[in-house]
């Protein structure tokens, strides 16, 4: 594309655009990457308080009924569940670089937990299955990063993607977790 945008701009006599144009979004870039490394400090600063302070334990302890009606092969006390409760709540709040090493701890504990013997080593579990479906679909009550992109950019109402965001994600996470259910009452 730069080769292109290059070989257009010497055509056409708009060279200096297109030099304008790469530095300009190269100062547009900075800009943003720096105004998302401060939200991005806040929240994971917010995640580890919120770990410290024992209030992801407790998240975890009330999502106990949805983790075990998720994840109903995994036993109660496998230390994927912590990660997996982790990961969840931060997805909740939009949080998906908090929830990023949550999810691949949580991940490599579920590759640890046994397999019931008739599927092979190298193919995942329902578990790692159900939730790689529920990680990528995110459901998010408060999209941050999105809700950051906007304001960067100016927008009237940054905040106006709420509830749009909470519909879509219902609805992916939603089709994702019946989807996982009906794949996994298959036999292998």
């Amino acid at each position: 594309m730069i080769v292109v945008a290059v070989i257009y701009g010497v055509l056409t006599g708009n060279i200096g655009e297109v030099g304008n144009g790469a530095v300009e979004s190269a100062k547009e870039a900075v800009e943003l990457c720096i105004t998302m490394l401060g939200v991005m400090s806040l929240w994971m600063g917010l995640m580890e308080v919120a770990k410290t302070a024992g209030v992801i334990r407790k998240l975890e302890h009330w999502m106990k009924p949805l983790i075990r009606w998720l994840f109903p092969n995994l036993p109660e006390e496998h230390s994927a569940r912590a990660h997996i409760a982790t990961n969840i709540v931060a997805n909740l709040l939009g949080l998906g670089w908090a929830a990023t090493p949550a999810g691949l701890r949580a991940m490599e504990e579920l590759a640890k937990h046994p397999t019931n013997g008739k599927r092979p080593s190298h193919v995942a579990t329902d578990e790692m299955c159900t939730f790689l479906v529920l990680n990528i679909s995110s459901l998010q009550l408060i999209p941050v990063t999105i809700i950051a992109f906007r304001n960067q950019f100016g927008a009237q109402n940054p905040s106006a993607v709420v509830l749009p965001a909470i519909i879509a994600t219902s609805v992916s996470t939603g089709v994702g977790i019946l989807y996982c259910k009906l794949k996994s009452k298959r036999k292998y």
